[in-house]
């Protein structure tokens, strides 16, 4: 394992790997990602929670294919995942608060922020995921290992996931079992795997590169919802 900040480490191979897009933050930051606390209050996560469990209006999620030119397709071997519009309400909201907290979001990542798509809200209801994936590559494979990263979305630089539900021992309402966030190359000092936990309310901001493949494990019981969100900038 390679180490990248006071607390996280990574896979070796991808040091050897000729990353395009590689970009990694101070390596004396406990951990190379950021977590924002109560981006949204209670209320604010119930509202939103509402409003998908009543709306009836959704798309399936796709996934980038890289080909002659880049595709995307549904593939539920790969992405189980349903996409939900966020009303006019909650995005006039989540913007002044996302603008409240950009200053500090730049100054961790040391870059400017410029354009961001849409908001995605993503529901993962039971036997729901999300496999292996980076936000802006492509994974490429030869003989069935893992060879390199093929960028399929350079204008991906920062990814930030707002989770509305929490994930719990019991499901309820607004909680599910299972839906962990894992990165699947980053690594605590004894070994273990980085996974995050959702918290309903809770903001994690991560880069969109390959060091920060991850995956959505499946959903158990409960309804897991967040607001994703991928960003450009201008590097520092």
């Amino acid at each position: 394992m390679t180490q990248i900040s006071n607390k996280i480490f990574c896979s070796d191979f991808l040091i050897s790997f000729d990353i395009e897009t590689k970009l990694l933050t101070n390596p004396y930051y406990d951990y190379p990602f950021l977590i924002i606390e109560n981006f949204l209050d209670e209320n604010e996560c119930y509202e939103i929670n509402k409003k998908v469990k009543e709306d009836d209006d959704y798309q399936k999620a796709q996934i980038k294919i890289k080909e002659i030119i880049t595709t995307a397709q549904i593939n539920e071997e790969i992405r189980k995942t349903n996409i939900y519009s966020l009303s006019e309400k909650y995005l006039e909201i989540y913007t002044k608060r996302f603008l409240t907290f950009q200053a500090k979001i730049e100054d961790y990542f040391k870059l400017a922020l410029t354009t961001s798509t849409q908001i995605q809200v993503l529901e993962y209801i039971k036997d729901s995921f999300y496999a292996m994936h980076s936000d802006d590559s492509s994974m490429i494979y030869k003989s069935n290992k893992l060879i390199g990263f093929l960028p399929v979305a350079k204008q991906r630089k920062i990814s930030t996931v707002l989770f509305t539900t929490s994930s719990n021992k019991i499901a309820s309402d607004d909680s599910f079992i299972g839906g962990e966030l894992l990165f699947n190359f980053l690594f605590d000092k004894d070994g273990n795997e980085i996974k995050i936990t959702p918290k309903a309310g809770m903001m994690i901001v991560f880069l969109s590169n390959p060091y920060f493949t991850h995956e959505v494990l499946k959903v158990i019981s409960g309804r897991r919802i967040s607001l994703v969100q991928w960003h450009n900038a201008i590097i520092n």
